[in-house]
């Protein structure tokens, strides 16, 4: 596939370990001006750990206890259920936090904009978890269904405030897709039934509720936690998979899909699937391939298998970088922009 209109060489997941989105802005400025089209803010402070500060929205609903033991591993604490005489209509969800934070990020996004220190052409990217991801990650087996549209539609309200404080011209959604990865690799388990039809009608559900005139984009993820995945991939296949239904299924277009690069792969039979993906010709494609570990020569080897079954493609890190050490982001910035050079040498 060959993609002629591709804006970005460079895409940033969302979380950045620096210590403000101002910070975030400035160094993004600084280091990838030009070849970064989507910038997020960082997802600094409380919300660096992905959906982990949404534990404390669990915390605070009265209808909510503590279980004693975790469900499974890869689970940051103990999950909620329903205290005796409560259920899901005592569930209060008005203020998740990610609207607040946006409209923050937003202001400050915007008056560096205005000030040249961001490209005129970029746009504010705001990253958001799933309601299916906090909700399988702080809640019960047995109560995951009674809370999910509860949760679902407040974050969706929490969308609707975005998307009517920034300009839709300036805004690029970015839906996180990691907990349903998990679930479509079987690593975990789901008490719901046809989970992957469920599953992929909400990822669906959650893009048309975007308008048109904002940018959407998914990110496929493989999990972060203690810089490891869930589970290794084995080749693309799964990704270009979900990818190709969702184009299929949205009602509006898909403007970026971002796929994962494991560190010890730059063989043809990881990239081999990306020959079935049937993108259209205007959704942007992005490689988690960027390893900073790893070697020039070894980051260009991937990208020149992967144009061996993609012709055209932007690059990245495999997931968020909020757990990174901080020092390491200017570096990281930089190979991001004398790799994004390769690629265009390498077309």
């Amino acid at each position: 596939m060959k993609n002629k209109n591709l804006k970005s060489q460079v895409h940033l997941v969302g979380s950045i370990p620096l210590s403000s989105a101002e910070e975030v802005f400035k160094l993004i400025g600084k280091k990838l001006s030009g070849c970064c089209h989507r910038i997020p803010d960082g997802e600094t402070g409380d919300r660096s750990n992905w959906i982990g500060w949404q534990s404390q929205v669990f915390a605070n609903q009265e209808a909510l206890i503590r279980k004693k033991n975790k469900e499974r591993a890869y689970q940051l604490q103990p999950p909620y259920t329903f205290a005796t005489g409560y259920g899901k209509k005592d569930l209060d969800f008005s203020d998740l936090g990610f609207a607040r934070e946006a409209i923050l990020s937003f202001s400050k996004f915007n008056e560096l904009q205005q000030k040249g220190v961001l490209p005129e052409s970029a746009k504010f990217m705001v990253a958001l978890p799933t309601p299916f991801a906090p909700v399988y990650s702080f809640i019960s087996y047995g109560d995951q269904a009674a809370v999910l549209p509860i949760y679902e539609a407040a974050i969706l309200s929490e969308l609707d405030q975005i998307i009517k404080f920034v300009p839709h011209e300036k805004l690029s959604i970015q839906w996180d897709v990691a907990t349903e990865m998990s679930i479509f690799e079987g690593v975990y388990k789901i008490k719901i039934e046809k989970y992957w039809d469920f599953l992929i009608n909400l990822l669906v559900r959650l893009g048309d509720k975007t308008p048109s005139n904002v940018e959407l984009g998914y990110h496929l993820c493989y999990g972060s936690m203690n810089n490891k995945h869930w589970k290794e991939p084995e080749n693309l296949s799964l990704c270009v998979r979900v990818s190709n239904i969702l184009v299929e299924k949205l009602s509006r277009a898909c403007n970026f899909v971002h796929m994962p690069v494991p560190e010890d792969r730059s063989d043809e039979a990881y990239f081999c699937p990306l020959t079935d993906l049937n993108m259209n010709s205007d959704t942007e494609v992005f490689l988690g391939l960027i390893h900073d570990h790893q070697t020039d020569k070894e980051n260009i080897k991937k990208i020149k298998t992967a144009q061996k079954f993609l012709l055209d493609f932007g690059i990245a890190t495999e997931c968020g970088l909020g757990r990174r050490e901080k020092e390491s982001i200017p570096n990281l910035f930089e190979l991001h922009n004398k790799l994004s050079e390769h690629i265009n040498e390498l077309r």
